[in-house]
């Protein structure tokens, strides 16, 4: 549920930094199929997930849903582990989503991208 609330902040986010690649790229390039193009939205998508990861641990969808995603020490990610995390949730989604699916037999619950990063989703305690 959490991805489908942060769908729609991540989409505005494409489409602003589309907007502002409109006027190098005109109308021909293509997500997937320039690969510079492809790294640049990549790297505005990261850019909104790393700024709320690293600041408060929290997407709009996780505020929403009262959870936070937090390292090895109990605290919100730095840049590096934000950066590993995107780049690990990628790798997750790519084969059908079966990172994000094999968290349903784990214990844990925890996801491709959180064992290779590092950090893990837990419930926000009110502050």
């Amino acid at each position: 549920m959490i991805m489908l609330y942060d769908l729609l902040p991540a989409i505005a986010m494409v489409f602003i930094a589309a907007n502002i690649a409109l006027p190098v790229t005109g109308d021909r390039v293509r997500l997937g199929l320039n690969p510079f193009y492809t790294v640049y939205i990549l790297g505005a998508w990261f850019l909104y997930l790393g700024l709320c990861w690293t600041q408060s641990g929290q997407t709009l969808g996780m505020r929403a849903w009262k959870t936070e995603i937090v390292d090895a020490n109990g605290r919100a990610p730095d840049w590096r582990t934000s950066g590993v995390r995107f780049a690990a949730s990628l790798l997750s989604a790519a084969p059908l989503g079966l990172g994000f699916w094999s968290s349903l037999f784990r214990e844990d619950r925890a996801c491709w991208h959180d064992r290779i990063s590092g950090t893990r989703l837990q419930r926000r305690e009110p502050r």
